[in-house]
């Protein structure tokens, strides 16, 4: 630990504002630093040794006059002790505010050095509310960091006293970025307190330093040796052999060699077993060793792990690019099968092949009709790419893709990731033409600062998002024991994803209703919503979540659209935003209606509400018993095509403003055979579970567009 004095000399060099304050070596001295300063003064007792003067008791606040900074100099100086080395008093002036924040710098293990800002005295007692983001960090990120504090109230007009004079905390956090930056020998800052005045200006009245003797930064690990072949050989394979093919359907062998056939896929299909038997119409051969020459480029293995070294051997001779190992019994099942899976990752590198796994799902490249896995689904074809360290995301991700029809280009599971995990898919990702999106279920940290270099690079070309498990400490705890991964601190992960524009979700079905939103609707240009409605309690419920997220803004409606929808409905609508018609609209309003808020120039989006209803009452008639007797097929029929009409018309205007229309009904889930929702998936759109979950989605896609400086 440096001394709070010193620390202050460091930190002013960067441009950190610290209150008037002198050192002073004896007690008498006291009285002329605190008459120079002016009193009220505080008085304080530094060394490098004393880190929490506080607990101790080695701090004077609010002394008055001579007198009191005497008698305070005189006690602290009798409370050094030989442990304390050579002390120092510091006089400072008594700076006055009612709200505090913390601002430091640390250093992670697995992502290297953050910037911390958080809400300091009870505020960081009772609210907990700290962000972190990577260094370096310019005036974009420091204001990021900001916004991204919870109690936004507490930073702004609070009890009389102006708001925060943001421009000055971002000097701090930037001189605290640099500084970590400038000297890597730094581990740790705390500038704690810096206090608020009460015209809002920022000072700060105490730091300290922690160094190291070593450098703490540590190059990422890059795997510069594998090509864009390698990866094609995985999701593009001319030829695909499943090693150790069974003819017993419960085994990954015939699952494997089946889900291939099932699902059309365009290649060369071979397969291996020591008997050469029949599976499922393919003749077998013995080993791999019998297959033509660089007639395959994928082996998809599914022997078990001591056959595993020869097997790859085997598939070099044959000009086997890629494998895909399913085989368990390696780095998940202890210390035996660490050096088996460190033996089988150095083999791969040294015989120039790509190796995926061990213990893994499978892959899926819809572009090929590809779906080498060890269970099902097939999704539709589609372009979100999936990277998962979990094979049952995979599975829950394409299992979503085929309930909403908003289709899958790539879908691998990490496994083990003993060569390649999900830094490299990333990255693969970023230049991948089938892909638009991408998606990622991620529960532990190897290579922090391998990973942040990854999404860096995908976030800035695609949309990526991610959902990471070990948010909380059991949490963290499961992951570590699912992937034997690090988990790390997830407001660490949080920093990370905020720097690199990554769209971190807290749930699966959040997850994919953002990715579908990436890939199916267009970006927004700015914030501005409007919500149309014909059942007034989704309305409100979904302006809940737009007013609670505080991203997307529910825009008052301009007075020329109302004017214009007061035109097409009854006076009992709502005459605000949302736009409730109130059961006022006729069968033609609502397209009419729809048009003229997509066509507005001061729109940015549009959430649609309603679909479906008239359908509903439809299959309702359709399955009476006075269907056939009263001649309902009419109206019936009647009702599905208007809400066939609104599905339709909601997709050509978003193509035709370029704006994102969002349609959202529980019968995408409750009846997914509605007219309505059938419409909406036949446009190649997502229809949304509910209006809530609609603006989550759209709240999370402008904040891309926004960190990439396409929106408002």
């Amino acid at each position: 630990m440096i001394s709070e004095v010193e620390s202050k000399k460091i930190l002013r060099k960067f441009g950190v504002n610290f209150a008037d304050e002198t050192e002073i070596f004896a007690a008498e001295q006291a009285i002329d630093a605190a008459t120079k300063i002016g009193f009220p003064v505080a008085i304080k007792l530094c060394a490098s040794s004393i880190s929490h003067k506080s607990e101790r008791g080695l701090v004077r606040l609010n002394v008055r006059n001579a007198q009191e900074a005497l008698n305070a100099a005189t006690e602290l100086l009798a409370q050094a002790t030989v442990a304390d080395g050579k002390v120092s008093l510091l006089v400072a002036k008594m700076e006055k505010g009612r709200r505090e924040l913390i601002v430091g710098l640390v250093r992670d293990a697995q992502f290297g050095a953050f910037v911390m800002c958080g809400l300091g005295g009870i505020f960081a007692e009772v609210l907990d509310d700290f962000v972190f983001a990577p260094t370096p960090i310019d005036q974009s990120g420091a204001r990021r960091m900001i916004a991204r504090l919870k109690q936004q109230d507490v930073l702004g007009n609070f009890r009389g006293d102006e708001p925060l004079v943001a421009e000055q905390l971002c000097e701090v956090l930037i001189a605290v970025s640099n500084l970590g930056v400038t000297d890597e020998s730094v581990v740790s800052v705390d500038i704690n307190p810096l206090i608020i005045r009460q015209d809002g200006s920022i000072v700060a009245v105490d730091a300290l330093i922690e160094r190291h003797n070593r450098p703490t930064s540590i190059a990422p690990s890059i795997q510069n040796w594998i090509s864009p072949g390698h990866f094609a050989a995985l999701f593009e394979p001319e030829g695909v052999v499943v090693v150790g093919a069974s003819t017993h359907p419960g085994k990954f062998g015939f699952v494997s060699l089946h889900n291939i056939l099932a699902s059309s896929y365009r290649g060369r299909i071979f397969a291996t077993n020591l008997e050469k038997s029949n599976v499922l119409g393919v003749t077998c051969l013995a080993s791999v060793d019998e297959l033509p020459n660089n007639a395959v480029d994928l082996a998809f293995i599914c022997t078990p792990a001591s056959t595993n070294i020869e097997i790859l051997r085997a598939c070099a001779r044959q000009g086997v690019k890629a494998v895909y190992v399913t085989s368990a019994g390696y780095g998940e099942s202890g210390i035996d099968g660490e050096t088996a899976q460190q033996e089988l990752r150095n083999l791969a590198k040294s015989l120039d092949i790509l190796l995926v796994g061990p213990n893994g799902q499978g892959v899926v490249s819809t572009p090929k009709n590809l779906c080498a896995q060890i269970v099902g689904p097939y999704p539709p074809s589609g372009s979100i790419s999936v990277v998962s360290q979990s094979g049952n995301f995979v599975s829950s991700f394409m299992n979503y893709a085929r309930q909403t029809k908003v289709g899958i280009a790539r879908a691998v599971s990490a496994g083990n990731a003993a060569q390649v995990g999900v830094p490299e898919f990333f990255e693969y990702f970023a230049t991948d033409s089938a892909t638009s999106v991408a998606l990622a279920y991620i529960e532990g940290v190897e290579d922090g600062r391998r990973l942040l270099q990854s999404m860096r690079t995908l976030a800035k070309v695609k949309p990526l998002v991610v959902l990471k498990g070990g948010a909380t400490q059991s949490g963290a705890r499961a992951a570590a024991s699912h992937t034997g991964a690090i988990a790390s601190d997830d407001r660490i992960f949080d920093g990370v994803c905020d720097d690199s524009g990554v769209i971190r979700v807290a749930d699966a079905e959040r997850a994919f209703d953002v990715a579908a939103t990436f890939a199916t609707q267009p970006l927004p240009k700015g914030p501005n919503t409007i919500i149309l409605t014909t059942v007034g309690g989704w309305g409100v419920v979904t302006s809940d979540v737009v007013a609670d997220e505080q991203v997307l803004n529910l825009m008052s409606l301009p007075e020329d659209l109302s004017i214009a929808i007061s035109e097409l409905l009854p006076l009992r609508w709502s005459r605000n935003n949302p736009v409730d018609c109130a059961g006022g609209e006729t069968r033609e309003t609502i397209a009419d209606v729809m048009r003229l808020i997509a066509m507005h120039p001061k729109v940015d989006s549009m959430i649609f509400l309603g679909l479906g209803i008239q359908s509903n009452q439809a299959r309702l008639m359709r399955e009476g018993k006075f269907f056939d007797d009263f001649e309902l097929n009419r109206i019936v029929s009647y009702h599905e095509r208007q809400d066939t009409k609104y599905a339709e018309v909601a997709a050509e205007l978003s193509q035709q403003t370029g704006k994102p229309i969002l349609v959202a009904t529980e019968l995408s889930v409750a009846d997914p055979t509605n007219p309505g929702v059938v419409a909406v998936q036949q446009t190649g759109r997502l229809c949304y579970a509910s209006g809530q979950r609609a603006a989550r989605a759209l709240g999370d896609v402008y904040r891309y567009t926004k960190w990439k400086g396409t929106a408002r």
